[in-house]
């Protein structure tokens, strides 16, 4: 398990407004914006997972759109785990139960070295029988969007492609994100999956 995450990550990437990326309503609009697209997907959320769940910051907002849902926690990071309640486990390992309508793999994939990252792909696949939504800065988002001034550098960055070449083989992409487990009905006109 990756030792970064300590309370001092999250207290300078989550909680000081002075060095935060992001903030617990932005990520509650976040979650009302996937819910709303998988829903308009017509994807039955039954069991939702959130890989790195962090905070848990989203998991208010897909609990109000989704109520009757159970929610999975999974976290890394054991002082988030204690205190939160998660489930500490690495994507890259993580076996449940069944699968999942519902998975969220916000801001995760770079913290991984390149072989963590393939079976946490691959795992990915096996776990979902439903809608992925799936972020991860790369090497163009580092060079063109990302303030540096507040994002974690200590990452992996890998291209674009090299994560869409991944999740093609298990998912097709639905827009912002969202995608969908091959097999699933997806019906969507051409100029919405741009």
């Amino acid at each position: 398990m990756p030792s970064q995450f300590t309370p001092d990550f999250y207290k300078r990437f989550y909680v000081s407004p002075r060095t935060r990326v992001t903030t617990k309503q932005e990520m509650h609009r976040r979650a009302s914006a996937v819910a709303a697209i998988v829903r308009a997907l017509d994807v039955n959320v039954a069991r939702i997972l959130d890989a790195g769940c962090g905070l848990g910051w989203m998991r208010a907002a897909l609990l109000e759109q989704f109520p009757r849902a159970t929610y999975v926690g999974l976290e890394v990071s054991e002082h988030l785990c204690e205190q939160y309640g998660w489930l500490r486990a690495s994507l890259a390992d993580y076996r449940p139960r069944g699968r999942f309508d519902l998975i969220i793999c916000y801001d995760v994939l770079q913290y991984l070295p390149q072989a963590q990252a393939l079976r946490a792909l691959a795992n990915l696949g096996r776990l979902s029988r439903g809608a992925l939504y799936f972020h991860a800065p790369t090497i163009e988002d580092w060079r063109r969007n990302a303030d540096r001034a507040c994002s974690d550098g200590d990452i992996h960055l890998r291209p674009a492609d090299w994560y869409r070449t991944r999740l093609h083989r298990h998912f097709r992409h639905a827009g912002m994100g969202i995608h969908v487990r091959r097999g699933v009905p997806l019906h969507q006109w051409e100029l919405e999956t741009c």
